[in-house]
Formats: C-alpha cells, sequence, structure tokens
C-alpha cells in the first residue's frame, strides 16, 4: 500500500527522488563537489537571487539552519525584532534568547496576519533593531503573512528581514530581485519535495561578507560555510550526500514541472479538493481562507460531535494517509498537508476514506 504523508514534512516523495539516494558518494570527490555547486546554484535561481545572494546549504533540520542564520547574522551589538503568529515564530525568539542576543517580538493572535503598520511603528519606535524575522507560512495553522507589504516596510526603515521560508520555497513566489529580504531560510523536505537531513540559507552576499567570527558556534557558522564551498566546493563536515543527490533531484523536477508556479497550481488544486470535502463532512476550515497558504490546513474538529484525533488518525493511517496533530494552544484542531509528491486525485482518496469512517463509527471517529 502506497503511504501518503499529508503533513508539512517530512513528506511524500517522488520516487525518481527516492532513486537518486541509492548511489553511495564521496564527499571530496569531484562528481559530488560538482553536484554540491549543482545545489546551490538552483536554490539561488528558485529565488531569482543569482545577482545578489549566495546559497549555503547546511546538514540538519530547517531548525538548524534558522539557529545559524541567527547565530551568524545577530551579532552582539543587533537588536532582532521577531513577528510571531504561531510556534515557530516563538521558536525564533527562543533561539535567539538562548545565544544571549537583544530579541524584541511583536505578537499575533494564530488566527490573524503579521500587520504591516504595527511593524512600521516598532521600528519607528526602536532605531536600536537592526533585524527582523517573520514567518512566511506559519505551519502552526498555515496561514500566508504578507511578505511583500513586510518586505517593504522593514526596507524603508533601512533594517534588514530574515525569512523563514520553510513551508513556501519552492511554491510561494519569492523574489530577491524585487523584493528586500536580507536572507531566506527553508529546508530540503517541503516544498522542495526532497526528502529530510538539510537547511539552507540563502543571503545577501554582502551582508554575509561581514559576518566572520560573529557566530560563537563551529558547526553552525554560516559564514565560514560559504568561505569553504567558495574556496574548494567542499562542505566542511560530513555531509548528508545521499539527501543532497535526492535535492538536487528534486529541484531538477521543479523546473520540470515549470516551477514554483506550476507547483503552487498544483498545491492549490490539492488544498480545493481537499478543503471541499472536509467541509462537505463537517470539518471547518480554522482560518479565514483570505490569510490561508495551500500549504497546510488547519481543521476544527465536527461540532456538536464527539472527537477522537488518536482514533482518527489511525484509522487513516491503517488506509494508508498519515496526517498530522494539531499545534493550536487555544482549541482543539488536526493539521493535513497539501504539499509534496501528491496530486488532488490522493486527496479524493482521502475523503473518500475520511466519509466512510464518519458512517461506519461517526461516535469514535468524527
Amino acid at each position: 500500500m502506497r503511504r501518503i504523508l499529508l503533513t508539512p514534512g517530512p513528506l511524500t516523495t517522488s520516487e525518481a527522488t527516492r532513486r537518486a539516494m541509492l548511489t553511495d558518494w564521496g564527499s571530496r570527490e569531484p562528481d559530488f563537489i560538482a553536484l554540491t555547486e549543482e545545489l546551490r546554484q538552483r536554490l539561488l535561481a528558485v529565488a531569482n537571487g543569482d545577482e545578489s545572494h549566495v546559497a549555503v546549504p547546511l546538514q540538519g533540520s530547517g531548525t538548524f539552519v534558522v539557529e545559524a542564520a541567527i547565530a551568524t547574522l545577530i551579532g552582539p551589538k543587533a537588536k532582532l525584532l521577531v513577528l510571531i503568529n504561531g510556534a515557530y515564530g516563538e521558536r525564533i525568539a527562543a533561539i535567539g534568547r538562548r545565544y544571549g542576543r537583544d530579541v524584541e517580538t511583536l505578537v499575533w493572535p494564530e488566527d490573524a496576519a503579521v500587520e504591516p503598520a504595527r511593524v512600521a511603528e516598532a521600528l519607528a519606535a526602536d532605531p536600536a533593531i537592526t533585524h527582523v524575522a517573520m514567518i512566511h507560512v506559519e505551519t502552526t495553522t498555515g496561514l500566508l503573512n504578507p511578505l511583500p507589504e513586510v518586505a517593504e516596510v522593514v526596507r524603508s526603515a533601512g533594517r534588514r528581514l530574515i525569512l523563514d521560508a520553510m513551508a513556501s520555497f519552492g511554491a510561494l513566489p519569492i523574489d530577491l530581485s524585487t523584493t528586500p529580504i536580507a536572507c531566506v531560510l527553508a529546508s530540503s523536505n517541503k516544498g522542495l519535495e526532497g526528502t529530510p537531513g538539510l537547511g539552507f540559507a540563502i543571503i545577501d552576499r554582502a551582508l554575509l561578507e561581514q559576518a566572520q567570527d560573529v557566530s560563537p558556534s563551529l558547526s553552525l557558522d554560516l559564514h565560514a560555510q560559504w568561505r569553504g564551498f567558495e574556496a574548494n566546493g567542499q562542505w566542511r563536515f560530513t555531509p548528508p550526500v545521499q539527501v543532497v543527490a535526492a535535492l538536487v533531484e528534486a529541484l531538477r523536477q521543479l523546473e520540470a514541472e515549470g516551477g514554483p508556479s506550476a507547483r503552487l497550481a498544483r498545491y492549490q488544486a490539492n488544498f480545493n479538493v481537499l478543503v471541499g470535502g472536509m467541509s462537505r463532512l463537517g470539518y471547518p476550515l480554522y482560518l479565514d481562507p483570505a490569510l490561508q497558504a495551500p500549504i497546510i490546513a488547519t481543521f476544527r474538529p465536527p461540532l456538536g460531535r464527539p472527537f477522537d484525533f488518536e482514533a482518527l488518525y489511525a484509522a487513516l493511517a491503517a488506509r494508508g494517509f498519515i496526517i498530522y496533530p494539531g499545534k493550536l494552544t487555544r482549541e482543539p484542531s488536526f493539521r493535513i498537508g497539501c504539499i509534496g509528491a501528491v496530486k488532488p486525485e490522493d486527496f479524493r482518496r482521502l475523503i473518500d476514506a475520511m466519509s466512510a469512517l464518519n458512517s461506519a463509527s461517526p461516535a469514535t471517529v468524527a
């Protein structure tokens, strides 16, 4: 039975991506060095950052590269403003504080988008702030924050924007030639449809050049990692060679599909099938549709009916569908991802399975 991972990552990968992991690579052999260079160039191309930015991959999960970016770019004399409307914004603030950095926060409810006007007011009121961090798609709920508007506010105030694009990169538009973003952070196992184990930062070259010896970490120093790539094309420490190979193959597939706009169209079609079917079954979408990205959807339990998420999870897993628990702090919920190597027909089968479960045991599962 084919397993469908309907989560924010790890997620369902294509057979070609999995097959790319079957080769063993030496980390210092010329073919792998060339593969790493292709990886870096393809990542830049996705965000149209070839002229201004550099791509710095790093071993580990997305959180590893977020921590590396904070450690490398936020020096002891800098001040970071974190825009928070979910768990992942909270995580960035926690990382900054763990490093002893000066961190300020602006907080919104989990069902509200970041407000550019409030950001502008905060920057005007505190000239010590040097950097602003925001989550593009907050996967606590699936909420899309207003990137172009916030980026312009930050640029106008003469500050630098760090964007956590874990859930959006490869699908939602990010154009570094037109949108002022100092650093974009993402990982291999979400919209790029690679496998877990690699994060990456796409950083303004001029900013990164100023970051020598800023990081208190040896292994999470993105400036040192970048200088290593520039010097000889090699990773400073043992790279996840199969993950790199899989991600390069996934990036080739992204290009063949038609790029981020085509991938977004597929994800939107997945989302439309999912939300339409869930609505018919009595599961309301948590967010206002105007705030929702077609990446992951958060659903409330059916109103007035018993609901057991663990029972629902187990029943769907037995049918080959893996969903995600909720991450809301205020009320029960669960999440279903729309990304990965999945198509609308997979979501029609999911809705059929949900419908069958509702009919078979409505008191337990729904």
